[in-house]
């Protein structure tokens, strides 16, 4: 082959010089994950990673934002910057706004995320009902009664019939289910809307929690998972495929 033939078949952009900024990232990045920077430990000051790095100021004060707005640390003014503990809530933080971007554009969107919720707290409730402790029904009855304080006021309700949900997938032992459940449930909030000739709905759904409860203390597996099936089958409409609540 000719020295100056070109070698390929498609047009390939030029190497990019790196930015100050996202070099100290990477070094700051490698040192979070190596452990070197631990979670809880203050960030080295700017002056310091100055000199360090051997860059100036607003390279580092770019780096550190591009940290922060990573959730890898947290920000505080007048304070010095701290390494954040990595954790599935920290990777789902990432992905909620390009979350709800996706569920406002396209709605039958809206209608898959219920469709996953009733595959995944299946699952959930059934491990749950094999792990559920005596304190985990007492912590969930007392979540029922902070729920039954709500009645009246629709997003306080549904916001404590998260809390709900979230406390069964932390009975798993799954960071990772909980982390999920939280989010899932937290975006389809935006979606709720309340069935106004549905008189009762709120009582039922309070009766509804209590008989999980109580099949959940037994270690009624089949129980507790049909129960979360007809549950979620009866609440699902409430949330609609349409321009979010404010």
């Amino acid at each position: 082959m000719d020295e100056d033939t070109p070698f390929a078949k498609q047009p390939v952009e030029p190497i990019q010089r790196q930015k100050l900024s996202d070099q100290v990232f990477d070094r700051l990045w490698h040192m979070i994950k190596s452990g070197e920077l631990a979670p809880g430990d203050a960030m080295p000051s700017e002056r310091a990673l100055m000199e360090l790095f051997g860059v100036g100021r607003p390279a580092v004060r770019e780096a550190l934002q591009m940290l922060a707005n990573k959730g890898l640390i947290s920000i505080s003014h007048g304070e010095r910057s701290r390494v954040n503990a990595l954790d599935a809530s920290t990777a789902l933080g990432q992905v909620d706004e390009i979350a709800r971007l996706l569920l406002s554009a396209e709605p039958s969107n809206v209608d898959h995320l219920k469709q996953l919720r009733k595959i995944l707290e299946a699952g959930t409730v059934g491990l749950a009902a094999e792990r559920c402790t005596a304190e985990d029904a007492r912590d969930l009855q007392a979540l029922i009664e902070v729920q039954r304080s709500r009645l009246g006021d629709d997003k306080a309700f549904i916001e404590a019939d998260i809390a709900f949900h979230v406390r069964i997938a932390r009975i798993t032992g799954n960071p990772l289910l909980e982390s999920v459940t939280r989010a899932m449930l937290t975006w389809l909030l935006a979606y709720y809307r309340p069935v106004l000739h549905w008189e009762g709905r709120e009582n039922t759904t309070l009766r509804e929690h209590a008989s999980l409860t109580e099949l959940l203390a037994r270690g009624d597996r089949a129980g507790a998972v049909q129960m979360i099936e007809d549950h979620l089958g009866r609440s699902g409409p409430l949330f609609m495929s349409d321009s979010p609540s404010a």
